[in-house]
């Protein structure tokens, strides 16, 4: 996704070597326009799994799911990270560990939101070594759907997450695929493949 591509090398900001930040338009503000582009994106990519419910995390998941989600014309549940006070009763959990914060979290989702019959599209923000993506497949098998495929705003293909979701046999569709991050500069999958060209 070109759009994508070109506002990460613009906006984004390479921190080392394994992490990017890219607070400026999709982790703390966000761009309602890019956003309504990636959520069209999805919903054109996964035309024809049957999608029922959108599946997310907390909170950088949300606004790309909420969008697809318009898109398909279904409902988007998003697990929580901490408890609530009216979160509490039925609620199907997994552990997580983030890769960028380094801390394992509890995220749940109530059993009233996904049932045996919802066909699932997981979208999340990030994909690195694949554990919120892994959680919110346990969650949703745990209810008894069907994991119709993950759909990923940007991935980062020098670490194991795509390939973790692909030993289960899940579809994974990466809208943003980097190669590298080395010396401070972003580098695509396409533009290697450019360069063996």
């Amino acid at each position: 996704m070109r759009l994508l591509e070109e506002k990460i090398k613009s906006d984004g900001r390479v921190l080392s070597d394994q992490v990017l930040k890219v607070d400026s338009f999709l982790n703390h503000q966000i761009d309602p326009f890019l956003m309504n582009e990636i959520g069209k994106e999805f919903a054109s990519r996964f035309a024809n799994e049957g999608i029922t419910k959108i599946v997310t995390i907390e909170s950088s998941g949300i606004a790309p799911a909420v969008m697809a989600g318009l898109y398909m014309n279904v409902p988007v549940v998003f697990a929580r990270k901490r408890k609530s006070l009216t979160l509490t009763d039925d609620l199907l959990t997994a552990s997580v560990h983030s890769f960028t914060k380094n801390e394992t979290s509890e995220i749940s989702i109530s059993k009233k939101y996904l049932d045996q019959d919802d066909r699932v599209l997981v979208i999340d923000d990030f994909l690195a070594n694949g554990q919120a993506a892994l959680g919110l497949v346990d969650i949703i098998n745990q209810s008894g759907a069907k994991v119709m495929g993950i759909g990923i705003v940007i991935e980062k293909s020098f670490q194991q997450g795509t390939e973790k979701l692909q030993e289960l046999g899940l579809r994974v569709e990466s809208l943003a695929r980097i190669a590298s991050l080395s010396n401070g500069e972003v580098q695509f999958i396409n533009e290697k493949v450019e360069e063996l060209v």
